[in-house]
């Protein structure tokens, strides 16, 4: 069977929104199958709607989502979004043996605004040797004033190593292992610390450790803490947040000049973000 795909785009929609996808259909093909399917992580590919012919006015529904042949176009509408509905939509054409991949979509529903003002990863005063005990900790401040989100955040800690492709998630955070405390300057301002613990075996457990924090569909990065087992043990004190936009597939710095010297790709901090989302 060949595959092939010959459109991928990115939309980006808030909770409530209505959303129509488009899928070209020539009179032409005879003989001809056209597929939605929706595609979420850890399940199996979800067939939405499918349709035989360009003239036949097939209209399927399932829940909030409903797929219609119109002229020229096979269509999938999704009524007021929800965050559940962030996947990737494809629309498929089979013709006997062959595959094609029309179009895909990422469709990233955004949520209320979170208001996360920074995300930030302390430091540790003295070197690290094979069997020492190690913590990091990851700062998150948010203003309730903003917050229009009652989800809680939830925390992953990620491992990058030179000789790796991807990052390596190490550890999720409990949703009991962390003290949060309101600022004394302004009352609706808190600040929560995670931590994460664990012994120093060897020098395999290097590398540079991230946090992740996510929540009301966003996720923001701290800087990350590089962990040299051979050395010292060492961590920029620049201040970088980043936020990940899934639907546009863009990282967005929250401030500037913070990551000059970072080792982190824009590659891997899409796959770490997508792990974090239950995307992957």
């Amino acid at each position: 069977m060949n595959i092939s795909l010959l459109i991928f785009d990115t939309k980006n929609v808030a909770v409530g929104q209505n959303v129509t996808l488009n899928c070209f259909r020539d009179r032409l093909w005879v003989s001809t199958n056209l597929f939605w399917i929706r595609l979420v992580s850890q399940s199996f590919p979800e067939v939405l709607g499918s349709t035989i012919s360009h003239d036949v006015p097939t209209i399927e529904k399932i829940h909030h989502i409903t797929t219609k042949q119109e002229p020229g176009t096979f269509v999938l509408h999704i009524s007021r979004a929800q965050l559940t509905d962030t996947a990737v939509y494809y629309c498929i054409k089979v013709r006997q043996l062959t595959m094609t991949f029309l179009k895909g979509t990422f469709l990233r529903v955004k949520g209320p605004d979170p208001g996360i003002t920074g995300v930030t990863q302390d430091s540790l005063s003295n070197p690290v040797h094979p069997g020492d005990p190690v913590t990091l900790q990851c700062s998150v401040v948010s203003n309730s004033e903003n917050r229009r989100c009652t989800e809680d955040h939830s925390v992953y800690w990620y491992r990058t190593k030179p000789d790796e492709s991807h990052p390596s998630l190490i550890y999720i955070q409990g949703n009991n292992s962390y003290d949060c405390e309101r600022s004394p300057e302004a009352a609706s301002q808190q600040k929560c610390v995670y931590s994460f613990s664990r012994n120093v075996s060897s020098s395999s457990d290097g590398g540079t450790y991230y946090c992740a924090v996510a929540t009301c569909g966003e996720i923001l990065f701290g800087n990350g803490t590089k962990l040299d087992i051979h050395g010292t043990y060492y961590l920029s004190l620049k201040f970088d947040t980043w936020m990940f936009s899934a639907a546009v597939f863009t990282l967005m710095k929250a401030e500037r000049g913070a990551l000059k010297d970072g080792k982190m790709s824009k590659r891997q901090r899409l796959y770490m973000a997508c792990k974090a989302l239950g995307l992957d």
